[in-house]
């Protein structure tokens, strides 16, 4: 672990608050999980790659006084961007099966009598889409999780 100021659970919690504030509006949203149905898996891919530089980005190029190099890491890896990527999707995730989102809109990819887990139909086209979604609104959660923890 490298020295630094320890990531704490107040940390986590502004985290938590700006992923979801964020996220929210785009969960419920129809034309995110149209968008989700016709992106390709490299479009997602991008998607991921987004995440990481905008989180990475805000945590560290946009505010001077924050080094990774002084923080609590784990295998190189600051703490409190784990912490970033993480709740950037978690938060997404909950919020769609909370909402049931994936049932609501993606109701004709799932069979009569398949399996269903969280409100979820547990087959690929189902899965593929809403992880896609998941991708999509994570950009946004990314951005108010970091903000919330640059600010505060």
């Amino acid at each position: 672990m490298g020295r630094g100021r320890r990531y704490a659970l107040s940390d986590s919690a502004q985290q938590v608050v700006g992923g979801f504030l964020l996220a929210g509006p785009f969960v419920v949203t129809e034309e995110v999980w149209s968008l989700a149905r016709e992106m390709s898996g490299a479009q997602a891919l991008l998607t991921v790659v987004i995440v990481f530089s905008v989180g990475y980005g805000a945590l560290y190029k946009a505010d001077d006084g924050r080094d990774p190099d002084r923080e609590d890491d784990v295998g190189g890896i600051p703490v409190r961007f784990i912490s970033l990527i993480l709740v950037s999707y978690l938060s997404v995730f909950l919020l769609a099966v909370s909402f049931n989102a994936p049932g609501t809109f993606l109701s004709d990819l799932a069979s009569d009598g398949g399996l269903v887990a969280l409100g979820v139909a547990l087959e690929w086209d189902v899965i593929s889409v809403t992880l896609k979604a998941i991708s999509i609104g994570s950009v946004f959660s990314v951005i108010g999780a970091a903000t919330a923890d640059t600010l505060f």
